[in-house]
């Protein structure tokens, strides 16, 4: 049975995409899935396009950053001054093919044959890019989830939660707290050097929402590039986290004249 990359927010970073993609050939990975924001903050965008292009990914959903790229005006609501700095740069950097692809994403999407729904935020409303925090608001997506798994991104932040099929100490919805763990985590690995991965059995019954983080912009404290595959054989979904190159990352953004904090925070992972 197949391996499934999930990969979410990129965001233009190639040093860190590359990085991820080099590690799901030696994890044996048989397709990709994307949860969107492909560009914005960092200095790579029509590569990245590029290197998406090349996986042909299986089902993938648009980001509120894709989403304001391909805008013919130059609104970018909602997003702080650096955000849209960034993303009004990547707007002169992409081409007429990289719109029509971005373009062709939906809000979100289902993926055929396995019992996965993809989605950048929010199930409920897709397209108005709110966040999925804590339990309560998973109680809110799994109304709208009509599959196993969901996995989403956006917040950049790795979180994820089991909804049970009954309750348990009255409880129906429950965090997975092993899915977290960063390197300031006491239980954390020694040594956090290596590219560890977190795995979660999946059980019978039971409903799944998983933020796997970001690859191009973490902001959980571990600076590398987080993702997620998903093995349909073994009933599996594993983060993976990657280390890559942050100073050639962060080069890349200080040459194109892009706000010093978004080079800055990829080395703090915050």
């Amino acid at each position: 049975m197949p391996k499934y990359a999930v990969l979410s927010d990129i965001h233009s970073n190639a040093d860190a995409f590359d990085a991820v993609l080099k590690k799901c050939s030696l994890a044996g990975v048989d397709h990709y899935l994307f949860l969107g924001d492909l560009v914005g903050y960092n200095a790579d965008p029509a590569r990245c396009i590029a290197m998406a292009r090349e996986l042909n990914f299986l089902a993938a959903v648009r980001g509120n950053h894709d989403d304001f790229a391909i805008r013919e005006d130059n609104v970018s609501g909602g997003f702080n001054a650096n955000a849209a700095i960034a993303i009004q740069w990547t707007k002169q950097m992409i081409e007429a093919e990289d719109v029509e692809f971005l373009d062709a994403m939906p809000y979100k999407q289902r993926v055929p044959g396995i019992p996965v729904t993809l989605v950048h935020a929010t199930l409920d409303s897709p397209e108005t890019w709110g966040y999925v925090f804590d339990a309560h608001h998973a109680v809110g997506n799994f109304s709208y989830q009509f599959t196993q798994l969901c996995f989403c991104g956006h917040s950049h932040v790795p979180v994820a939660f089991d909804k049970m099929p009954f309750a348990v100490g009255g409880r129906l919805v429950e965090k997975i707290e092993a899915w977290e763990q960063n390197p300031d985590d006491p239980a954390a690995d020694e040594d956090f050097s290596v590219a560890d991965d977190l795995v979660v059995p999946l059980q019978k019954g039971h409903k799944y929402l998983f933020n796997i983080g970001s690859i191009g912009q973490p902001r959980n404290g571990d600076n590398r590039a987080s993702f997620a595959i998903y093995d349909s054989d073994k009933e599996t979904v594993t983060r993976c986290r990657v280390p890559y190159d942050i100073q050639a990352a962060q080069e890349k953004v200080r040459a194109a004249g892009l706000p010093e904090r978004l080079a800055v925070r990829l080395e703090l992972g915050r």
